[in-house]
């Protein structure tokens, strides 16, 4: 049944809007005033409500619709002021109605947010309304004007993809601990901003920082009620505000300034901003979720509703809902923020969490859908870095390498070949093989480049590199659901001692330390984009705990007092940096073809058993092989320089063994060389030495060696 609202006529002491403009959207300040405009076709009735110093509210209907767009003009209204709406119309879930007027919703537009959201006022029955008054418990929006900031000329770094170095890390956890960082600081754009933390990012080799989310997020009510809150912020609010927690300014549009002044001074430093945005649902969740915006604006325009049971929405996410961007306003507004937080805001590029529900047309994946058509031909985001996390959880959802042209993924299959391997279990080298060169049984086919992978081992969301190492099963106990959450597929291995109190053992602690070393020397000497996880560096641990979203503490602030018990950790990671840096055989642009690049030379890339010999058909299916050799050759570099240039670099054969026991390697002859430097070993004890080609040299049980040719 229809519950229909009564609209609300002005009263003679209210304020009576001037006309203003159905464009731009959201709340708009100039010369004086402030333009409101909010799109709510199926509405009744809009009222735009002020809130003061006292928190006391004024509602004001907006009297002038144009192209379903209510708006009005207040010459009284100014930056700082808060305010939303309340959206009058009918109740009808089984019609995918869902109007309140008794919850205040924000502007889906709003450039800042103000407030905390509380349970007790915004969830209700999903199949009856509830009349209970939200203002309490909700945040404001903030009309933003023009701060002034001055962008000094600030520019894009634009490092090529090939040279990409990505850095995830979360812009409050990275510095609460941080000890040079002032303490009013920690935590905060201006935080990360700090000389100290770009001094280290610098100093580490790193080229850009994917920060995990930054538009405004609330947390899940089951959350607040269990006393914790969502840390990792995959519980967006806001499109367009940068998370007002975060600013140590204030939030008054503060939190605006701040973000920017934070992009320059990285931008000063040459480090790329990438932010990791969540479009594919929003904090409201199901039916039962609070209504805090687009349930209560337009439902069936903003979110995949079941067409045979419109009161239920569509869950390719696991959230609850899955916005809509295959409606037009939907997709309007989507595209609207990823503008602004270029052309405003300056970021250098977006990782798409969950992408494959933001290409689904109807119900399929479908990479010619309208969001990814309107991506490919925008004159703005096209020249920015876009990566995929290339799955979701609906049907069909999983897409590793099925992405166009201008999109790099996350690649898994890296991951888990890469951990199955230096735990024993990958089943031969086969599949090592390919993800060394750059996974081109996933991105060649379609003409994509080896860039389009983004290797990584660790991310946010699973164990830490230390973790990785160091537990056999996951530990979520504080996340408050009985270790329920969470991966069990974190193909890890303990080395004999569960948990990092297994380090007491010289023993294990001897051998966890060198698998990181191997885990993050196959990471940055592959072929592709490497992302490090933050703190992975420095040893940094979760205690096993491969879900945090929900501890904002200790176990998932980086420890920045490690950096000194893991310096040699850190020392490698520099190291191994400073070789991709400068020498190009590490950052293919082409995919290697397994032959001379002229007539007479050297193979590109040439893989080679213990034996010093070729792998053969046999070799590669062998399940049972744990050594491998990955020569590189410098002279075969398929692409040229920016002059047209020929590119010529030292040449470097690589060893990985995953062999428990000591193995002899020969070291190929010609063509190949004629002598070997030892770059670099995981294995301890072994001095930089030269080796002639057929000598034999032994490598250490599960490490990895690393000679560059002699020229």
């Amino acid at each position: 049944m229809t519950e229909a609202t009564t609209p609300t006529i002005p009263q003679p002491q209210q304020t009576v809007p001037r006309p203003g403009s159905w464009n731009p959207l959201g709340a708009t300040y100039a010369n004086g005033a402030t333009n409101i405009a909010l799109w709510a076709p199926d509405a009744e009735q809009v009222e735009l409500c002020l809130f003061d110093e006292d928190d006391e509210e004024t509602r004001i209907p907006l009297l002038d619709r144009t192209f379903d767009i209510w708006h009005g003009e207040f010459p009284d209204v100014g930056p700082g002021q808060r305010y939303g709406f309340r959206v009058h119309g009918p109740w009808d879930p089984p019609q995918g109605l869902r109007f309140n007027p008794a919850k205040l919703l924000m502007d889906p537009y709003a450039r800042a947010l103000d407030g905390e959201f509380a349970v007790g006022g915004a969830e209700g029955d999903p199949d009856h309304r509830d009349d209970h008054d939200s203002a309490p418990y909700v945040p404001r929006s903030v009309v933003v004007g023009d701060d002034g900031f001055d962008w000094d000329g600030d520019a894009p770094p634009q490092v090529p993809w090939e040279n990409t170095i990505v850095y995830e890390l979360h812009v409050r956890g990275f510095t609460m601990r941080h000890p040079d960082v002032p303490e009013d600081l920690r935590g905060t754009y201006a935080g990360l901003a700090h000389p100290s933390v770009i001094d280290h990012l610098l100093g580490l080799g790193v080229t850009a920082v994917e920060l995990l989310p930054v538009h405004h997020f609330v947390s899940e009510p089951h959350l607040l009620n269990q006393g914790s809150a969502n840390y990792w912020g995959y519980n967006t609010l806001g499109f367009f505000a940068p998370h007002a927690g975060y600013s140590s300014n204030g939030t008054r549009g503060e939190q605006v300034t701040e973000f920017k002044a934070m992009v320059k001074a990285l931008h000063d430093a040459g480090l790329e901003v990438i932010l990791d945005v969540v479009y594919n649902h929003t904090a409201e969740q199901g039916p039962g979720g609070p209504t805090l915006c687009f349930r209560g604006i337009d439902n069936r325009a903003y979110y995949r509703l079941d067409p045979d049971d419109p009161a239920r929405y569509l869950d390719y996410t696991g959230t609850g809902n899955t916005f809509d961007v295959s409606h037009p306003h939907a997709l309007r507004l989507v595209m609207d923020s990823l503008r602004y937080w270029v052309t405003e805001m300056h970021v250098d590029g977006f990782r798409f969490d969950l992408a494959s529900a933001l290409a689904r047309s109807m119900h399929d994946v479908d990479m010619l859908s309208a969001f990814m058509t309107v991506i490919e031909q925008d004159p703005v985001l096209r020249e920015v870095k876009l990566i995929a996390e290339p799955w979701d959880v609906g049907p069909g959802g999983y897409q590793v390498g099925e992405f166009p042209h201008l999109w790099t993924e996350w690649n898994d299959r890296f991951r888990n070949t890469v951990r199955d391997y230096w735990r024993g279990q990958a089943g031969g080298v086969q599949d090592l093989a390919f993800r060394l060169a750059g996974s081109s049984d996933l991105y060649a086919d379609d003409g994509r480049r080896p860039y389009a992978s983004i290797n990584f081992v660790t991310a946010h969301d699973g164990f830490t590199l230390r973790d990785l190492v160091s537990h056999n099963e996951k530990h979520n106990d504080a996340n408050g659901e009985d270790n329920r959450d969470g991966s069990d597929d974190n193909r890890s291995w303990n080395h004999g001692a569960e948990g990092i109190s297994g380090d007491d053992d010289p023993d294990i602690r001897g051998l966890r330390r060198r698998q990181m070393r191997n885990l993050m020397t196959t990471l940055l000497l592959s072929t592709g984009v490497p992302m490090i996880t933050a703190g992975d560096e420095m040893g940094r641990t979760q205690y096993g705990n491969n879900n945090a979203y929900c501890l904002d503490n200790e176990t998932t602030w980086v420890d920045w007092s490690l950096r000194d018990e893991f310096a040699e950790q850190h020392e490698l990671v520099q190291h191994l940096l400073e070789l991709r840096r400068t020498h190009p055989v590490f950052r293919q642009r082409r995919f290697f073809e397994g032959r001379p690049i002229y007539p007479g030379g050297r193979k590109d890339i040439a893989w080679f058993t213990p034996g010093g010999t070729e792998m053969t058909s046999d070799d590669w299916y062998d399940d049972a092989r744990v050594t491998l050799g990955m020569f590189l050759s410098g002279d075969g570099i398929r692409t040229r320089g920016r002059y047209g240039e020929r590119i010529i670099d030292d040449s470097f054969l690589l060893w990985l063994h995953a062999g428990a026991r000591p193995v002899d390697v020969c070291l190929p002859g010609a063509p190949w060389a004629a002598r070997y430097s030892v770059e670099l070993d995981t294995a301890e004890g072994r001095k930089a030495s030269v080796h002639d080609a057929g000598a034999t040299v032994g490598l250490e049980g599960r490490s990895c060696l690393l000679l560059r040719v002699q020229r």
